[in-house]
């Protein structure tokens, strides 16, 4: 699947390097009125996120609303603008920001700042970063570092990641204290921010404006515990609401419910095969054929390049006449022709295709367990949106295209999977039937859902928007693109056309969170939140993976409150202070249980690297990626979460293991 991803990626970077130059400078950056004016950088963003860049809202959940210009946002390597429209619809920022700034000479060791080894340490009372839930008093867990990729040490960006997700509507207060260089001297604070916290200026004084917003944030800062003395930089943000992240796809997703009713959405079976034993031993028939749902995009028919179509109020709208075709494939299992079979969604992999459902590990799980597994493209993350992926990585306007046509995607899986189990659905067709006239799909346990990699990613937005999953598996999983993206192996080639776009690195860095911003709509990082209220979800996780970095699924656990299955790791394993520190543990000794839960498959892959980057070259070994799903054991648990929502030891109370795949 990546080499094919990696064929049309070729391509296409040709194109991009002969218009983006990588040699050409970046445009002038300019000084419009409105950048944050605390910090000594040229960076009108930084520290990023921030509350500066918001105006009040009364109409807004959170009261406030994010108010970009197109001067405020990072340009192009040709100076082109990024159009701040998708952004400025958000009443707030990401609930998995990493916290961006710029603080030249900083040493995070000398500093005594919490690494990724050592979580805890960020709740010292004396840690020198300080997270503060504004409304609660509670303070948040974070991991800094400074950003591994920059080769400038003048552009190298201090990056803070939230260990788990802040909560949707809050506000919070950052405060960065007795910063330190490598030879331990404190590093002073910016001038503007000494300024500003200082004295009560006059009104007529250019920083007096942003001092009246800081005052209220030192003064509960205090409150928190954390002197003002001594600071060398503070600034506040708010969480976009629950109905900024999900506002859209529930949106389309209602309406197009309301419209089907208690009909079953409109399919048309175009090829049945069926498959003789000496052929295929595992599935006995390949259904495939034409789903047709309603298209909110802006174009007929929603090809790649389209986004949602908006009212005058900005809420998505169904333009009359407007649909999408969403093409699927179902893997019936021989066994269901003795016993009706489970339905059950799959969820492809990154930037793939409808047919990985007939990979043979989803066979191999089909059979052993008696699903019926069927897939559509998942579009806006789909191999035919590899074009629209790399022109979003070339100009930040572009990107509202592939979140938003995801969640089309998810429509089209959510319909997909209401006519799998419609009682005049697919079962009701000679497809989903034996030559005996028997059915082939039980639709009166409701639908199930299995993915990997990407389809781990953005499945458990997919479990939170369908009404009729209640239990979903994500394998080898994680969310929030903007933390995973530069420790993925499976990034490197779209990091060469980031390279040629935006070749400032500390750029680089706000441009994935400006992504993530509108990602969130279109991938599990916006719909933690849900998850945790009331679905149930597996957690496959592979150690050392390469492609979805593991901590990335550390902090959707902590989120969403899955329990880790213990033991996890062999002693020694983790590089970890406290390995898997803040999750809540289940040991296997008191298996079954139900729930969330997180289970880690080791295939002897050396520990990820601690630092921003992907683990490549020989160094860390085998890609284990594909282990867990490779494993029947870790298929036998998966079957039995998903038809009993009870989580079951495998692994003979010892740490789970999973034989390398070649």
């Amino acid at each position: 699947m990546l080499a094919r991803v990696l064929t049309v990626w070729a391509a296409t970077l040709g194109v991009a390097a002969a218009l983006l130059s990588p040699t050409a400078a970046a445009h002038p950056r300019q000084d419009p009125r409105g950048c944050e004016p605390l910090a000594s950088t040229t960076d009108c963003l930084l520290p990023f996120p921030n509350d500066w860049f918001t105006r009040a809202d009364p109409t807004a959940p959170t009261g406030r609303r994010v108010s970009f210009t197109a001067d405020m946002l990072p340009r192009n390597a040709t100076g082109t603008s990024a159009d701040p429209t998708a952004w400025n619809r958000s009443d707030g920022f990401s609930p998995g920001s990493t916290l961006i700034a710029q603080v030249p000479d900083l040493d995070l060791e000398a500093t005594g700042a919490a690494p990724i080894t050592d979580i805890a340490r960020s709740l010292d009372p004396s840690a020198p970063i300080v997270l503060l839930d504004a409304e609660t008093g509670e303070r948040w867990p974070y991991w800094a570092e400074l950003d591994a990729n920059a080769t400038a040490r003048d552009r190298r960006a201090l990056l803070i990641h939230p260990a788990r997700n802040f909560r949707e509507g809050h506000r919070y207060l950052v405060a960065l204290r007795r910063l330190r260089d490598a030879d331990g001297r404190v590093l002073p604070a910016p001038e503007a921010f000494r300024t500003a916290a200082g004295a009560r200026l006059p009104r007529t004084h250019p920083l007096y404006p942003r001092q009246r917003e800081l005052r209220p944030v030192l003064r509960r800062l205090e409150r928190g515990g954390v002197d003002p003395d001594g600071l060398h930089l503070a600034w506040d943000f708010t969480v976009a609401s629950a109905q900024g992240l999900t506002g859209d796809l529930f949106a389309i997703r209602d309406d197009a419910l309301r419209r089907l009713g208690t009909r079953a959405p409109t399919f048309t079976v175009t090829d049945v095969v069926d498959r003789p034993v000496e052929q295929d031993p595992l599935i006995a028939r390949e259904v495939t054929g034409r789903l047709t749902v309603p298209s909110y995009l802006d174009e007929p028919g929603g090809p790649p390049g389209s986004t949602l179509s908006r009212g005058p109020d900005g809420r998505p709208r169904h333009l009359p006449g407007n649909t999408q075709v969403a093409l699927f494939r179902c893997e019936v299992p021989r066994s269901a022709f003795t016993t009706p079979s489970r339905p059950a969604l799959y969820g492809h992999g990154l930037l793939g295709r409808r047919h990985e459902v007939a990979a043979a590990n989803v066979k191999a799980m089909a059979a052993e367990h008696n699903f019926t597994f069927c897939a559509t493209d998942w579009i806006g993350m789909a191999e035919e949106d590899v074009p629209s992926v790399i022109a979003a990585l070339r100009d930040l306007s572009r990107f509202p295209t592939v979140p938003e046509r995801s969640e089309q995607g998810m429509l089209n899986a959510v319909l997909l999977g209401r006519a799998m189990i419609h009682p005049r659905g697919l079962a009701d067709t000679a497809a989903f039937r034996a030559p005996d006239g028997r059915p082939l799909l039980d639709t009166g346990h409701g639908l199930a859902y299995d993915g990997n990699s990407q389809g781990g990613i953005l499945g458990g937005a997919l479990v939170a928007a369908s009404p009729d999953i209640r239990r979903g598996v994500l394998g080898v999983t994680g969310m929030n693109y903007g933390l995973l993206l530069n420790r993925s192996s499976d990034f490197a080639p779209f990091q060469q056309v980031l390279d040629v776009s935006y070749p400032d690195e500390l750029d680089q860095q706000l441009v994935l969170q400006l992504f993530q911003m509108v990602w969130d709509r279109g991938e599990t990082n916006g719909y933690a939140a849900r998850l945790a209220e009331d679905r149930q979800v597996l957690m496959h996780i592979a150690y050392g993976d390469h492609q979805v970095a593991n901590v990335a699924a550390e902090v959707e656990a902590r989120t969403i409150g899955a329990r880790l299955v213990t033991p996890a790791l062999r002693p020694g394993r983790s590089p970890d202070r406290t390995p898997y520190w803040g999750l809540r543990t289940v040991p296997a000794d008191r298996l079954p249980a139900g729930g969330s839960a997180m289970v880690v498959w080791d295939s002897g892959t050396p520990s990820p690297p601690l630092t921003n980057t992907p683990p490549s070259g020989p160094a860390y070994g085998h890609d284990p990626h594909a282990d867990p799903r490779h494993s029947a054991a870790a298929r036998q648990q998966k079957a039995v979460f998903l038809t009993t929502g009870k989580v079951i030891d495998v692994c003979g109370g010892l740490p789970c293991e999973a034989s390398p795949v070649p």
